[in-house]
């Protein structure tokens, strides 16, 4: 059986028993030396002045639309087609998600129906760089800028990526990354990032995520408790070096199935839209998508389906009245994603093509 990903420690198992044993020694679990070092490698990584540590992606999210001022009455623009967690933290803040439709090569957010989706109190918009592939930043940027709007970018599922040439997340004000375990840099649990080129922003995303303190038992405004404690800030550091040559690893895998896969009938390949991409999931679309999960499965390899329900027709959105997005309604039913990880051997991939080929 080829499973679908591998989340056990490989060549990367010593360096994070080191880091693990370092702050097990040290004795310092929260808000220490090994997250000032981590932002501070992580913002460079990145591009980015700062970095701000804090519980999970969603968090990073919310944090970072509040601490841009955005909340109840505000509308944020978003993509249909994610995980459902991007218009839960819009929600958490108590501003409106709304849903603008996606390209139906790039499956990221449209920039014309964004721009179609903008009203009187629309505040921000929130694209997302979904599987690795990034949105269309310099077409949304002009939209934002013509609408004076803010830009939180969802990097979720986009460490080192680019667009144009240039980062991902320093597109806009803020842009929020995860680290959850399946992630292309991910933590041995869940963890966050907010990162920023405005200063003041990353010092009260700071605030908010320790309770909105300035000091200790001071709270100077309403915060949440949300920050990425020292065990998985010092795995992500050993992590992080590793990070560019797994890109790499991810990049070749993407292309020997594109170059194998570009002959057959059973599933479409969407089309690479920027070298940027950094593959952190290898979706394929399908009409019969079922049939041809079964197929494989029964060929030994494991797929999964990202994402099954668009967000708007999520019943935990059904009080914001979301707009029908027929597109992203269509790509779900039709979205299948392939194995892909930096472990995984080249016959896993020969068995891949080979069962879609039968």
């Amino acid at each position: 059986m080829i499973p679908f990903l591998q989340l056990t420690p490989g060549e990367d198992a010593p360096v994070i028993r080191a880091a693990i044993d370092r702050v097990i020694a040290r004795g310092w679990f929260v808000l220490g030396p090994e997250l000032e070092a981590f932002e501070q490698e992580f913002a460079g990584a990145s591009g980015a002045s700062a970095a701000v540590g804090v519980g999970t992606g969603t968090d990073a999210l919310a944090i970072a639309l509040r601490a841009l001022g955005i909340g109840r009455g505000d509308e944020v623009i978003t993509a249909p087609l994610s995980a459902a967690y991007s218009a839960l933290a819009i929600m958490m803040t108590g501003a409106r998600p709304v849903f603008a439709d996606i390209d139906a090569d790039r499956l990221t957010l449209d920039p014309n129906a964004a721009a179609a989706a903008v009203t009187p109190r629309t505040a921000a918009i929130m694209p997302v760089h979904l599987y690795g592939q990034p949105a269309d930043m310099t077409a949304i940027a002009q939209v934002a800028a013509r609408h004076g709007l803010a830009i939180i970018e969802d990097c979720c599922q986009a460490h080192l990526a680019t667009c144009a040439g240039k980062p991902v997340g320093s597109f806009g004000d803020a842009a929020a990354f995860s680290f959850y375990p399946t992630k292309n840099l991910g933590a041995l649990g869940d963890g966050g990032a907010i990162v920023t080129t405005d200063r003041e922003l990353a010092v009260r995303a700071k605030r908010l995520r320790n309770g909105g303190q300035t000091d200790r038992y001071h709270h100077g405004e309403f915060g949440v408790n949300s920050r990425l404690d020292e065990m998985q800030a010092a795995i992500l550091r050993a992590r992080l070096p590793l990070l560019g040559g797994w890109t790499t690893r991810r990049r070749e895998i993407a292309r020997e199935y594109r170059s194998r896969l570009s002959h057959q009938r059973a599933v479409i390949v969407p089309p690479e839209l920027d070298d940027g991409h950094v593959y952190h999931l290898f979706p394929v679309r399908s009409a019969a998508r079922d049939a041809v999960q079964s197929r494989l499965r029964a060929a030994g390899v494991e797929t999964l389906i990202h994402y099954p329900v668009p967000i708007p027709r999520q019943p935990a959105l059904a009080p914001e009245q979301p707009a029908d997005c027929p597109i992203a309604n269509r790509v779900c039913n039709e979205i299948l994603s392939l194995p892909l990880y930096p472990s995984l051997p080249p016959q896993a991939i020969e068995q891949v093509v080979d069962a879609l080929a039968v």
